[in-house]
C-alpha cells in the first residue's frame, strides 16, 4: 500500500507539467507510466497537558501551536509508560512524538540532587541522524536539558564529561555495544535513571544487523534492570508492514503500534523511466543488452531540470554512482552560464561533518539546485522545499522507496519523483509493472534474534557484562541454555553456581561488529605507502581481491599483488592496465534439515538448514567491450556457510514432458535461479547482494532437479523464510520478469547476474519460463 502523499499549503509553485516536459528528449529512454498521488488534509490533536511547562515554552516558540493526531498518540502512550512504535510516512514529524515524553521527563528530573532524575537515551543508524537531533534539541533550548552526542568521533574529555552529566544521550547501537554496556558500572547513575529509549528510523534494523541490535537492545534492557531502570522503549518508523511486530522482535518487548498518519501532505507525481540503448550502440541488434546506466540517465534527467530552475535531489545506490552523477551534471551545466555548475554537489558518507552540515544547510537555503545523494540522507535529516527527487534505481525496498521519495515536496508543494531503471530484472519489471510498486504492500522488516550465530556472541557479552543466569532467557529465548553450553564447551564461558561466566581476559564486544564486520576482515594495504585503503569480508575477499584481481577504490585502479589470508591483508599497486577481471567459482550445497515444506503437485517447495560450499577457481581478464582475453587459474580454499535456505525441486520428467530438453535444463535452472535473486526484494528486504544460489539438474540430497536461494550470512537473516512464504508471488513475478523482457537470449534485465561465478554460462532464457510456467501450475 502506499502511503498518501501532500495537501499544498505553502508558498510558490511548481508547475509538474512542464518539469516532466522538460525530460523529453533528455537522455535516452522514455516515461512508461505517470502517478498522481492525492493530497491529504491534516487531522489535529490538541496539546497535552502534562508536558513540562519550559518544554511546552520552548516548542510553542518555535510556532507550534497544535499536534497532529498521530504525534499526540505516541506522546501519550510513551508518557504512559506504554511501549510505542510510530510508523507514518517522511516528514511527518514523528520526532515531536518521542521529543514531548523525553524533554519533559528529562527536564522535570533537573531537580534532583544529581541533577538528573531522569535519563534518556537517542539511538540512531547514522551519526549525521543523530547530530541533526542534537541541533535540534539544543535549538529548543529547554533549560536544565543536558543533550549530547556520543559516537566514535567524541574526544575522551569530553565522554568523561557526558557519562557523568549529561541526561539525554545521542549516539548509535555500536556505542552501546562496544563502550556503555561493556563499563556500564562507570554509567550506573546514568543507567539508574534511564526512562526513555528512543530508536530512530528502525526499518533499517533488519536483516543480521537488526538481529544483532536486537540483541544490543536486550542487553540494555538487563542492564538497566540490574540498576532497577525499566525504561519505556518508543519507537519511529518509516511505512513498513506490521511495525508493532518488528518493534516487539527488536525489543522483546509487547510495543502500541501508530499507523494513522495526521500530517498533511501535498499531491505527488510519480513517473516510472527506462533508459534506453547505451549511446553508439545499435539497439535494433542488441535490445535490452545495450541498455545505459540508471545513473548516467539520472544525470542527464538532474541537469534538464536544474536548468529548469527545479531543485532536484537524486538518489544513487553506491558513492561512486553519486560522485559520477554530479560531475556529469557539472560538466553539462559549466556552459548555461548564471553558476549553475556550481550550485550542484555530492552528498555521501564518509564526508566530514563540517562538510556534510554545509551541504545540508545549502540545500534547505537554495543555494544547492542539484545534489546528488546516497541514503545517507535518505533519514530523517530536516531538508525539506525540494522540488523533485530522481531515484537511480530502484532503492531495495518499498520503504526506502517512500523514505527517499517524501524528500520532494516537504514545504508543502506539489512535487515530482521520477524512477529511473537499472539494468536489472527487478528493476525492468517494476516501471513495466506500475501496480507492484503503487498498489502493493509495503514489505515486512525481517530479522531472527534467535540465530545463533547472532544470539551466541551477545550472550557472552552479556555474560562479559553481568553473569547470566537461567532468568535471562526471558531477555534472550528458549534457545539460550543450548548456546550457553556450547560457549562452555568452547572455552568461552564458565559455568558456576551463580551462573555463567566470561572465562578469558579480553571483551567479546571486541570480537564482533553489528554490521557484519569481523576479526578475518582482509585489509587492502597500497604497498608503496603501505597505507590501509579498506577492508573487505573474509566471505566476499576471495572473489574481490584475489592476487590478479583489478580493484577499484575512489575512482583509481589498482591491481592486487598478492593476497595473504594468514595475515588477512592484500597488497596492491596503484594502476590501470586496461582490463577488469571477474572470478569464477564452484558452489554446492548439503541440505542439513528441512524445517518447513510443501506441495504444489509434482513441485517440492522448501525451507530448512544448508551448508553451502563454494570456491574460487580461476578470473578472467575482460577488455571493456567484453572481450575476454585469458582466464587464469587460482589456488585458494573452499569456504562452506551454513545457512538458511529456500529450495524447490520437481521430476525431470515432468520437465520433459513440457518441452524441455536435457540439454536446456542446465541453462534453463541457472537462469531461474538468477532471475529470483534478483526478484527476491519483491517480497523481503532484502539485496541482490544479501543472497545467493545454487541451481543443479540432480542434487544428491534430493535426487532431482533444484534450485536453492539462500541467506548469504552464517545462521540466515530471515530472508529465504520470507522468500518460502510468498513463493507463490515472488516466483510469478520472476516468470513474468523473464517473459516480457525484450532481449532474445538473456541479459542483465532478466537472467545474467553480475555476480555469478560462472560467467552467466550456461543460461536459456526461453526454457526458464518454460520451467516455471510448469513449477507454478498446480500451487494453490
Amino acid at each position: 500500500m502506499i502511503p498518501v502523499l501532500p495537501e499544498a499549503e505553502a508558498t510558490g509553485t511548481f508547475d509538474v507539467d512542464a518539469a516532466l516536459a522538460a525530460l523529453d528528449g533528455a537522455g535516452t529512454g522514455r516515461l512508461l507510466h505517470v502517478r498522481q498521488l492525492p493530497g491529504r488534509a491534516a487531522r489535529l490533536a490538541g496539546w497535552p497537558d502534562w508536558v513540562n511547562p519550559q518544554v511546552s515554552a520552548a516548542i510553542r516558540g518555535t510556532g507550534i501551536d497544535a499536534l497532529w493526531s498521530h504525534q499526540r498518540a505516541v506522546a501519550d502512550s510513551a508518557w504512559a509508560g506504554r511501549h510505542v512504535v510510530v510508523s507514518t510516512g517522511t516528514a511527518s514529524g514523528k520526532s515531536l512524538g518521542y521529543l514531548l515524553p523525553m524533554l519533559s521527563s528529562v527536564a522535570d528530573g533537573a531537580s534532583a540532587p544529581t541533577g538528573r532524575g531522569a535519563t534518556a537515551i537517542y539511538l540512531a543508524p547514522t551519526k549525521a541522524l543523530a547530530a541533526d537531533q542534537e541541533a535540534r534539541i539544543r535549538s529548543f533550548a529547554v533549560p536544565d536539558v543536558r543533550a549530547a552526542v556520543l559516537d566514535g568521533d567524541t574526544p575522551t574529555d569530553e565522554r568523561r564529561w557526558i557519562r557523568d552529566h549529561a541526561a539525554l544521550l545521542l549516539t548509535n547501537p555500536d556505542l552501546l555495544h562496544h563502550t556503555l554496556l561493556p563499563s556500564h558500572e562507570r554509567w550506573a547513575s546514568f543507567c539508574r535513571a534511564l526512562r526513555y529509549v528512543v530508536i530512530d528510523e528502525c526499518h533499517v534494523y533488519k536483516g543480521v544487523f537488526g538481529s544483532h541490535v536486537a540483541g544490543v537492545l536486550r542487553r540494555l534492557r538487563r542492564i538497566a534492570r540490574r540498576y532497577g531502570a525499566e525504561p519505556t522503549f518508543v519507537l519511529a518508523s518509516a511505512t513498513i508492514a506490521a511495525p508493532g511486530l518488528h518493534a516487539e522482535e527488536l525489543t522483546g518487548l509487547p510495543v502500541e503500534e501508530v499507523t494513522e498518519d495526521g500530517s498533511p501532505r501535498a499531491p505527488m507525481t510519480f513517473a516510472l523511466w527506462e533508459p534506453g540503448g547505451k549511446p553508439g550502440a545499435d539497439d535494433a541488434g542488441s535490445g535490452a543488452d545495450a541498455r545505459r546506466s540508471a545513473v548516467a540517465e539520472s544525470a542527464d534527467l538532474m541537469s534538464a531540470l536544474v536548468r529548469q530552475g527545479v531543485q532536484t535531489l537524486t538518489f544513487a545506490r553506491s558513492r561512486v554512482g553519486v560522485e559520477i552523477v554530479a560531475e556529469m551534471v557539472r560538466s553539462d551545466l559549466r556552459y548555461a552560464g548564471a553558476g549553475l555548475a556550481e550550485s550542484v554537489a555530492a552528498y555521501r558518507g564518509g564526508y566530514l561533518p563540517e562538510e556534510r552540515r554545509e551541504l545540508e544547510n545549502d540545500l534547505r537555503t537554495g543555494v544547492l539546485r542539484g545534489l546528488a545523494a546516497t541514503s545517507a540522507l535518505e533519514l530523517g535529516i530536516d531538508v525539506s522545499g525540494l522540488d523533485a527527487v530522481l531515484l537511480a534505481g530502484w532503492p531495495g525496498t518499498h520503504a526506502s522507496l517512500w523514505q527517499q521519495a517524501g524528500r520532494a515536496g516537504r514545504s508543502g508543494r506539489t512535487s515530482l519523483v521520477v524512477l529511473v531503471a537499472a539494468d536489472d530484472p527487478l528493476d525492468t519489471f517494476l516501471v513495466h509493472h506500475p501496480e507492484a510498486i503503487f498498489d502493493r504492500a509495503i514489505e515486512t522488516a525481517t530479522i531472527d534474534p534467535a540465530n545463533p550465530f547472532v544470539l551466541a556472541p551477545h550472550a557472552a557479552a552479556a555474560a562479559h557484562e553481568l553473569p547470566v543466569t537461567e532468568d535471562d532467557a526471558a531477555y534472550f529465548g528458549t534457545s539460550l541454555r543450548a548456546v550457553l553450553d556450547s560457549l562452555v564447551a568452547g572455552g568461552i564461558l564458565r559455568r558456576r553456581p551463580k551462573g555463567w561466566f566470561w572465562a578469558r581476559e579480553d571483551r567479546p564486544a571486541d570480537h564482533f561488529s553489528l554490521r557484519g564486520g569481523s576479526d578475518d576482515d582482509i585489509r587492502i594495504v597500497e604497498t608503496r605507502t603501505a597505507r590501509v585503503l579498506g577492508t573487505v569480508d573474509a566471505a566476499r575477499s576471495h572473489a574481490a581481491v584475489h592476487t590478479g584481481a583489478v580493484y577499484l577504490h575512489q575512482g583509481r585502479s589498482h591491481v592486487v599483488t598478492d593476497l595473504d589470508l594468514s595475515a588477512t591483508t592484500a597488497h596492491v599497486v596503484v594502476g590501470d592496465p586496461g582490463w577488469s577481471t571477474v572470478a569464477r567459482s564452484v558452489s554446492t550445497f548439503d541440505i542439513q534439515q528441512v524445517e518447513r515444506e510443501k506441495r504444489w503437485g509434482a513441485v517440492g517447495l522448501h525451507f530448512g538448514t544448508i551448508r553451502v560450499r563454494s570456491q574460487v577457481t580461476s578470473f578472467l581478464r575482460m577488455l571493456p567491450s567484453g572481450e575476454v582475453i585469458g582466464e587464469h587459474p587460482l589456488e585458494l580454499p573452499e569456504r562452506a556457510l551454513v545457512t538458511r535456505g529456500v529450495w524447490w525441486t520437481i521430476d525431470e520428467a515432468e520437465l520433459l514432458d513440457v518441452g524441455v530438453t536435457a540439454a536446456a535444463l542446465p541453462g534453463a535452472l541457472h537462469a531461474a535461479e538468477h532471475a529470483s535473486i534478483g526478484m527476491l526484494p519483491l517480497v523481503a528486504q532484502s539485496d541482490r547482494w544479501d543472497v545467493g544460489g545454487v541451481s543443479t539438474v540432480l542434487h544428491p540430497d534430493t535426487g532431482l532437479p533444484t534450485v536453492v536461494v539462500y541467506d548469504g550470512y552464517p545462521g540466515g537473516a530471515g530472508f529465504a523464510e520470507r522468500a518460502y512464504d510468498e513463493a507463490a508471488s515472488w516466483l510469478l513475478a520472476t516468470r513474468t520478469a523473464i517473459a516480457s523482457c525484450g532481449c532474445t537470449d538473456g541479459c542483465p534485465s532478466c537472467v545474467q547476474s553480475p555476480k555469478c561465478g560462472n560467467g552467466n554460462n550456461p543460461l536459456d532464457k526461453a526454457a526458464a519460463v518454460v520451467v516455471l510456467d510448469r513449477v507454478l501450475r498446480d500451487h494453490s
